[in-house]
């Protein structure tokens, strides 16, 4: 990240105030190579260019989703002309310009034309409220704490007529990682279609009569704000780090289980995935694990976790730190999984893949799934990777918010409808 150094004099003091440059992506490709059995001469390739990833570290006979700035384009094309190559986006600026191109969203009107479109943080928290004032006896606002800039962490519980805080719960997570747009998306299309279709569809009332839902669609809203304000690619909160001048720290690498298993995470400040200088020594892990707690010690206790990400298409479970330990109940995760993946085809034909997280995606210590598994100690827990796979990555058109909504929650009903 640049930045743009500006002095002032204030009562005769000079200052130094660091303020972000505002990135701009225009010329810039992605481009998805597949890595080949060497997956050394990649990595080679992505370092020697100072080059950022979408999709992790390249590992051998996979693929990896490289972002290229214009002016080094050449040199990259010819250090990767042996490897078979596809464009995700010719002109990332422009992509993102498009996808930006919010609809006005008018306060009150919390109805269906919300998924038309991505919308900017305020409006996020409007709609919430929004559908709150529209189905009052069954919803309300809920917040759980302060980013590190002092924002609430915002969600939006909802239940049955006369059965708040009675029933066992259900928790949701979206926006983790700042730049995974679809997923605040997709946990409010879940919220919306819930209270919409609790007084005309059996389906969804037994559900909601039977579970308690807690939803945070933005559970990273410092981060969120800055990818609409500064760079629509930034992914971690916006935490200051000692004696390093990167920002950010992983929300999803920095809960207080198994935080600094080797191989999991970066201990590089300036690392996409760096878990931070302690475990949960960010106030958005905090405010989430003591939330969550507080619900698994409560009678209600916690059913359900899921922490919704994009983009790889999947749909997981525990462990993330480890490729070979497994959860007591596998077995039945698994069949879940497989379920939820089947529903999901059914709508659209969208195929999901489930398993475990390490062998299925890669390594992830200190992550809030695997908390929530052994440390929460909630019955069930998981992470979903949204749409797609690797056609538009990060930077999903709006016309997929819907679909992208739709599938998820036939999968969500499909689990729900299945849990012990």
């Amino acid at each position: 990240m640049k930045f743009l150094v500006l002095a002032s004099s204030i009562l005769g003091l000079v200052s130094a105030i660091v303020v972000p440059r505002q990135a701009n992506y225009d010329g810039y490709r992605v481009v998805r190579l597949q890595v080949g059995d060497d997956s050394s001469k990649v990595k080679n390739i992505i370092e020697e260019l100072s080059l950022s990833t979408w999709n992790g570290a390249p590992k051998a006979d996979s693929e990896v989703d490289v972002v290229v700035p214009a002016d080094r384009f050449s040199e990259f094309e010819s250090s990767t002309a042996d490897l078979d190559s596809s464009i995700m986006h010719e002109n990332l600026g422009a992509s993102i310009a498009e996808e930006t191109n919010y609809q006005v969203y008018a306060a009150g009107s919390a109805n269906s034309t919300w998924f038309n479109s991505y919308h900017p943080y305020a409006d996020h928290i409007q709609f919430l409220n929004d559908l709150k004032n529209s189905y009052p006896a069954n919803s309300e606002i809920v917040t759980i704490g302060n980013s590190v800039q002092g924002r609430p962490i915002t969600g939006i519980h909802f239940y049955g007529t006369g059965l708040k805080n009675t029933k066992p719960a259900v928790v949701f997570h979206g926006t983790v990682h700042a730049r995974e747009w679809i997923t605040t998306m997709v946990t409010e299309y879940f919220a919306y279609s819930f209270l919409t279709g609790f007084a005309s569809n059996t389906e969804i009332r037994n559900l909601l009569n039977k579970y308690d839902f807690y939803i945070f669609p933005v559970a990273n809203p410092d981060g969120f704000v800055y990818t609409q304000t500064n760079d629509r690619l930034w992914r971690k909160n916006r935490q200051s780090t000692a004696g390093s001048s990167c920002l950010g720290h992983d929300i999803n690498r920095n809960w207080n289980y198994q935080w600094s298993t080797p191989g999991g995470s970066s201990t590089d400040p300036c690392a996409q995935d760096f878990r931070g200088s302690a475990a949960a020594d960010a106030p958005e892990t905090v405010a989430l694990a003591n939330f969550v707690n507080k619900v698994a010690a409560s009678t209600q206790k916690l059913k359900l976790f899921i922490d919704y990400h994009s983009y790889s298409q999947l749909f997981m479970t525990p462990y993330g730190y480890s490729c070979s330990v497994v959860t007591a109940n596998n077995a039945e995760y698994q069949s879940l999984a497989r379920g939820v993946v089947a529903a999901i085809k059914a709508v659209y034909g969208t195929v999901f893949k489930s398993g475990p997280i390490c062998p299925t995606i890669y390594q992830v210590s200190g992550s809030s799934v695997d908390y929530l598994a052994d440390v929460t100690k909630a019955q069930y827990s998981f992470t979903a990777e949204l749409r797609d796979t690797g056609r538009y990555g990060f930077v999903l058109p709006a016309d997929q918010i819907l679909p992208s909504g739709v599938e998820a929650f036939a999968g969500l009903r499909y689990l729900l409808s299945n849990l012990r």
